[in-house]
């Protein structure tokens, strides 16, 4: 098996391919390969390329073979922009397997996730499977532990847009404005 080295850009054209021709799972099969053959070198990592997997796997609304991309991602242990654990859990929430979801979640918020992308990404996927408290809990904390940090532009949007879905939840909930709904009067 040849190894190889999968760029940025090359993971756009694939992902780009995949929206314009509507071959979700095509694209989705062509990640998990290059994922089995990606050299430790690569500017992509084989734990992202099983978690990009795993969302065209999604898109094409199958579910089982998205865990079980995400599993891979989770086992590799590599970076990966969003939590495999997270994505495995909105998956998981795809397919009512409700309990499941929520040891992920469980085992993702005992280590504390690293990115914001991963808390809104979570904060999303139960505020549409109508876990209100839930989604207003994790936008909560990742607004809280982000909200003071020097943050780049793009990690800056990712902030107010985790605040707005908060906001969303909270007035769903019939909850009063607090501090960080305030906050985004000064967007």
């Amino acid at each position: 098996m040849r190894v190889t080295r999968v760029t940025t850009a090359e993971l756009d054209r694939l992902e780009f391919h995949a929206v314009r021709s509507g071959e979700h799972g095509e694209v989705a099969a062509r990640l998990l390969d290059l994922a089995n053959r990606v050299d430790a070198g690569s500017e992509i990592s084989r734990a992202e390329l099983f978690v990009r997997a795993g969302e065209q796997w999604e898109i094409a609304q199958e579910y089982e073979r998205a865990c079980a991309a995400y599993q891979r991602a989770i086992d590799d242990g590599g970076p990966t922009v969003i939590d495999a654990r997270a994505l495995s859990a909105g998956a998981l929430l795809q397919l009512d397997e409700i309990e499941r979801a929520h040891a992920q979640l469980d085992r993702l918020r005992s280590e504390e996730p690293r990115g914001l992308q991963t808390y809104l990404h979570v904060s999303e996927a139960l505020y549409a499977h109508d876990d209100l408290a839930g989604a207003e809990r994790w936008a909560t904390e990742g607004a809280r532990r982000f909200l003071h940090r020097d943050l780049t532009p793009y990690v800056r949007d990712l902030l107010w847009e985790l605040l707005r879905i908060r906001f969303r939840i909270r007035a769903d909930l019939g909850l009063p404005e607090d501090d960080l709904d305030r906050r985004l009067d000064e967007e």
